[in-house]
């Protein structure tokens, strides 16, 4: 088993204008994962003659994705697992090639995935990858999001997010962004139907028309951003909706027979703290979870601070969504945020100076707490 620590950040020194997009990958990348359900393929042969061989093949390959980290568990996620609770997994895209590199980039996918097997419910929470937070080890007084895992890899992305939604991470997982297009053409492709008609890339459809998308396809369907009249926010929509197709088309496939092409398009493009005998529980317990999916995102208001383009959320949305995902791991509302009308003499989301205050408005100037809050 492969126990080779987080990938290492750049130097901070190079990114001291991290906030320029001089310093965002040429490349827009938006890839997306959801490994753990790919179990559900290997374990379907049951008693087949070649069952084993398949189990032993994704067990090589779960170990080598296997990563350990320091990353801060807010609560006990073994005993989750044992008793089929409901857990929540980060979901960070990034775009460096082969996973392990020094140079490991920003990761602008971001999506925390709650996964209910008691509602058979997957939520699927969108972070726009501009949302300002302030990020433990950074020089800067303020950040976007994306940048939390090249300034401390898994760890700090983690923390990052707890913080700012005030909700448990239970585990991570990072993919690249040649394993969206692997594991879609893994899967044989999968069916979308457009809200708006573009061209970009690969990607060449219409509005209302259901259209078959390979992988290479339904990477630049994920990509577009700038002909979206919803920008970042339209872009996650369809990043949510190729998430989703693929959960589907994994799922419903009825033999194993594409085992080992999707065990490949895991191979070298993911890194998790789950360990095979974590994903054997889910695949044997959180199965049905997959039934019913939801999509929604953190809307923030676009502010320019310090000559930076910034995405920044309100104490009342960044209450919502948080209350949302903890809704659907079952623990408590959170405590952590005040309204925004309670914090108008302290919090501006947006204004005419382009200044903000960070010691409120965006929940993310503290980092998560070294011990649950109550309700975990």
């Amino acid at each position: 088993m492969s126990t080779n620590n987080q990938f290492p950040p750049e130097d901070p020194d190079n990114f001291s204008r991290r906030g320029s997009d001089h310093f965002r990958p040429k490349r827009k990348h938006h890839r997306v994962l959801w490994t753990i359900l790919f179990m559900l393929l290997i374990l379907l042969a049951g008693g087949s003659a070649w069952a084993y061989h398949a189990y032993n093949d994704a067990k090589d390959t779960f170990n080598e994705t296997y990563q350990t980290g320091s990353t801060n568990k807010l609560r006990n996620v073994s005993s989750q697992l044992k008793k089929g609770k409901p857990i929540s997994i980060l979901l960070l895209g990034t775009d460096t090639g082969a996973l392990g590199r020094k140079d490991v980039g920003r990761t602008d996918t971001i999506i925390v995935a709650t996964v209910n097997p008691k509602k058979e419910k997957v939520t699927l929470t969108s972070i726009p990858r501009d949302t300002m937070v302030t990020i433990k080890g950074d020089s800067l007084s303020q950040d976007k999001i994306n940048a939390a895992y090249t300034i401390g890899g898994a760890s700090t992305a983690v923390s990052t997010v707890q913080s700012l939604l005030d909700v448990p991470i239970d585990f991570y997982a990072i993919v690249n962004m040649g394993g969206l297009e692997k594991m879609v053409d893994a899967v044989g492709g999968v069916d979308v139907t457009p809200t708006l008609t573009f061209k970009y890339g690969a990607a060449n459809v219409t509005k209302g028309k259901k259209v078959h998308l390979n992988g290479k396809q339904a990477l630049s369907y994920s990509r577009m951003r700038h002909s979206d009249p919803k920008g970042d926010y339209g872009r996650q929509t369809r990043q949510r909706q190729i998430i989703e197709k693929l959960i589907m088309k994994a799922v419903s496939l009825g033999s194993v027979t594409r085992y080992k092409s999707i065990l490949k398009s895991i191979s070298g493009n993911m890194k998790t703290d789950l360990t095979f005998n974590d994903m054997l529980t889910i695949a044997s317990k959180y199965s049905d979870a997959s039934h019913h999916l939801k999509s929604q995102h953190l809307q923030g208001t676009s502010t320019m601070v310090n000559g930076v383009d910034y995405e920044v959320a309100s104490n009342t949305e960044l209450k919502k969504v948080s209350n949302s995902i903890r809704k659907a791991l079952g623990i408590k509302d959170s405590t952590k945020f005040t309204t925004d009308a309670d914090n108008s003499s302290t919090t501006t989301s947006s204004d005419t100076t382009g200044t903000t205050d960070t010691t409120g408005g965006y929940g993310g100037t503290q980092q998560g707490p070294t011990q649950a809050p109550a309700g975990y």
